[in-house]
């Protein structure tokens, strides 16, 4: 290991970060950098001999011993790594999923687009416009005895107030005139 300037007052935790540094090929580096990771190493190892004394005093022992800080690291990898699925497995799910055809494309010229029922195009509410009414020529009274007297009200009135009114679409983005 060659000594460069300012080596002998560092720590010795600091001289393996400085050495871990120059064998993965960093050479320019900002001085900080050390201090980043010997702050991340000490957290990373407190957590681990955390998690090792919970397990050892979980275990009844007196002592923390080897096992106990191997499942504090095996622990932590399994809640900060996740593996990704086996090969085989992502090739059976490939298999699948390529059994099901892609849906046939609407040809024609321009950018083929899904089917209309897929589409975000249709219209997506609804104004209802009440029918016109024609002026009523005879009203609608009741006599003492509380008989409607509506017979002589035209037939064509009758149905308009039966049907209900009539509903107009329109689509959201209506196109602009240019």
């Amino acid at each position: 290991m060659v000594k460069e300037e300012g080596d002998d007052e560092l720590p010795r935790d600091a001289k393996i970060v400085k050495s871990l540094l120059k064998s993965m090929g960093i050479r320019e580096y900002e001085p900080r950098v050390i201090h980043q990771f010997l702050e991340l190493w000490y957290r990373y190892v407190v957590d681990i001999l955390t998690d090792a004394q919970v397990y050892s005093e979980h275990a009844g022992k007196p002592a923390i011993d080897c096992d106990d800080v191997k499942l504090a690291i095996q622990t932590k990898v399994n809640c900060s790594f996740s593996q990704p699925p086996p090969r085989e497995v992502l090739l059976e799910l490939a298999r699948n999923r390529n059994k099901i055809p892609l849906p046939k494309s609407i040809g024609g010229p321009g950018i083929p687009l899904p089917p209309e029922q897929d589409t975000l195009i249709s219209p997506n509410y609804q104004l209802a416009i009440p029918r016109k009414q024609s002026s009523p020529t005879v009203e609608e009274t009741e006599d003492e005895e509380g008989v409607n007297t509506n017979a002589n009200v035209p037939e064509e009135r009758k149905l308009d107030q039966q049907q209900p009114p009539q509903r107009v679409s329109f689509p959201l983005a209506a196109k602009r005139p240019r």
